[in-house]
């Protein structure tokens, strides 16, 4: 059945892939809107989350705010068919770069470009790999299957695919031998090698990997979010100047860099960030559980 489930996605995905993008996209919205009117657990823990982050938004405000990030989200997957099947120019056609830095300097300090979980982080990265040479961490799934497939399908253009788990030392080589590294620091990987510091005034626990391997790296750190554009046309990958005195030599005080660097893109558009995930999952010594 795991074969056949698998064999199903490529198919699918494949289909997608060929389709015209903006119906594929139109597609995504539609079913995810008819998926939000089921009731589901994600559904809750995307609306505990809203709670959380805004309290002073109403309770249709949230709603109304959760039934659009349900769309975006079930969007995104759908999407993957171009992303994992589609060509390299059906990628470029779709996203566009602005970049406070020169991508095209082979001078250019070790560099780690801290991405964020909005819906469209997967097709940046993408985008990203058809044009430089590039290594992206990643997070195993519990699905082998699909976790292999996700892996090969996201390297394809060339970018070098590193597990989480194992990745430290291999990322601090990579860095000092000049190859950028990709990687997102904003959810709740549990309790090891994490701080607790404020996400829109609540504390999430965060982790401080970042700091870590820009200090034995001697990396700077670079923000990159993806954006989606309004009336289907397309992405936008935005690529920041590097963060200034980062590391600071805090853990704490870099995590809450991060943390407020990310508040002011969320708040940009708060329906693309993923609220499908257990952002408080783990909570201080004392304060009970949100879920």
């Amino acid at each position: 059945m795991k074969r056949l489930s698998l064999a199903l996605i490529v198919a699918l995905l494949r289909t997608l892939s060929v389709l015209p993008y903006k119906f594929v996209a139109r597609l995504g919205m539609v079913v995810g809107t008819g998926l939000y009117a089921l009731p589901s657990r994600r559904k809750h823990i995307v609306l505990v989350n809203l709670r959380l982050c805004f309290p002073s938004k109403s309770s249709s405000e949230h709603e109304k705010l959760a039934r659009a990030h349900f769309s975006h989200v079930v969007r995104s997957y759908l999407e993957r068919g171009i992303q994992w099947f589609g060509s390299a120019r059906s990628i470029r056609d779709i996203v566009q770069i602005d970049s406070k830095i020169d991508l095209d300097d082979d001078h250019a300090p070790p560099t780690i470009f801290m991405g964020f979980h909005f819906v469209g982080i997967e097709v940046g990265c993408m985008l990203y790999s058809t044009r430089f040479p590039v290594a992206s961490l990643y997070t195993r799934m519990s699905s082998t299957g699909l976790c292999d497939l996700a892996k090969r399908q996201r390297g394809r253009f060339g970018a070098e695919m590193i597990e989480r788990a194992t990745s430290a030392r291999k990322v601090v080589e990579l860095l000092r031998s000049g190859k950028p590294v990709m990687l997102a620091a904003d959810m709740d990987q549990g309790v090891d090698n994490s701080v607790f510091v404020p996400f829109f005034g609540v504390p999430a626990c965060t982790l401080t990997a970042v700091s870590r391997l820009a200090r034995l790296g001697r990396a700077r750190v670079v923000p990159f979010v993806t954006e989606v554009l309004p009336d289907y046309q397309g992405y936008k990958l935005t690529i920041f100047e590097p963060l200034a005195d980062f590391p600071s030599g805090s853990d704490v005080v870099d995590a809450r860099r991060m943390n407020a660097f990310l508040e002011e893109q969320v708040v940009k558009f708060p329906e693309q960030y993923y609220w499908v995930h257990r952002r408080f999952k783990h909570r201080p010594p004392g304060i009970a559980s949100v879920y």
